[in-house]
């Protein structure tokens, strides 16, 4: 299998009033077109992983390597654009400009990359309708639910096509209901476009949709289960 992502003895520190340890020696493999959950109580290292994926934080020792490359060895610009163009991210909190439409807020990376107005517009559209949005094209994000928003979210993080999506809690702030949805959506988008998905979860509802659970525990990997898909 090709694998896009591997941790290679991998620890992170925060230097606070007392020293945190957040991921401590972590060894980690991810393939291409796998969906990964990470599960584990709060403060396990879950998110600190997925930051060190993006290449948003990096570790105080060993080496994040993204499709074979290690993310060490990449220069500013690089990780800008894999950012752009490689990985998709999704946020408990939406992270939605709430000035800016459904449309705006999905076109906005395509704009700051350079796309002309009318193809970053249609691009956005395109991807908006195929996450189900296709009536809420120019409403704001107070305008909608948090279904809604999410799905916004999610479109926006698609729309470079990446190969990695990278999914924080992409559900703890919707009801269940909801909440399945987007990952039944996920799950359609994972089908469509073969993305690799790592999912940051408490729910093991969500995580029953990925082939891999990952188990943490003060920032260690402690069980990593195979799941039916």
């Amino acid at each position: 299998m090709d694998r896009v992502i591997r941790f290679d003895n991998v620890t992170k520190r925060y230097e606070s009033d007392d020293r945190v340890v957040a991921l401590d020696g972590v060894d980690l493999e991810i393939f291409r077109g796998e969906r990964v959950a990470l599960m584990g109580p709060s403060g396990s290292g879950k998110s600190t992983l997925l930051n060190l994926i993006s290449g948003l934080d990096v570790p105080t020792s060993g080496t994040v390597f993204f499709e074979e490359r290690p993310l060490d060895a990449m220069s500013d610009n690089e990780l800008t654009l894999m950012r752009r163009k490689k990985i998709g991210l999704i946020f408990q909190t939406f992270n939605l400009l709430p000035t800016l439409t459904a449309v705006e807020n999905v076109a906005l990376p395509l704009r700051l990359d350079g796309f002309r107005h009318k193809k970053a517009d249609a691009r956005a559209v395109e991807l908006l309708e195929k996450v189900g949005l296709g009536e809420r094209l120019t409403h704001r994000p107070d305008e909608l639910a948090g279904g809604e928003r999410q799905r916004i979210a999610i479109a926006r993080a698609l729309v470079f096509e990446p190969s990695v999506l990278l999914a924080d809690e992409p559900t703890g702030n919707l009801d269940s209901h909801t909440g399945s949805e987007i990952m039944a959506l996920l799950d359609e988008l994972h089908d469509e476009y073969g993305t690799t998905i790592v999912l940051v979860t408490h729910n093991r509802s969500a995580a029953a949709h990925c082939q891999r659970q990952i188990a943490m525990l003060d920032g260690r990997i402690v069980a990593a289960d195979e799941v039916a898909s």
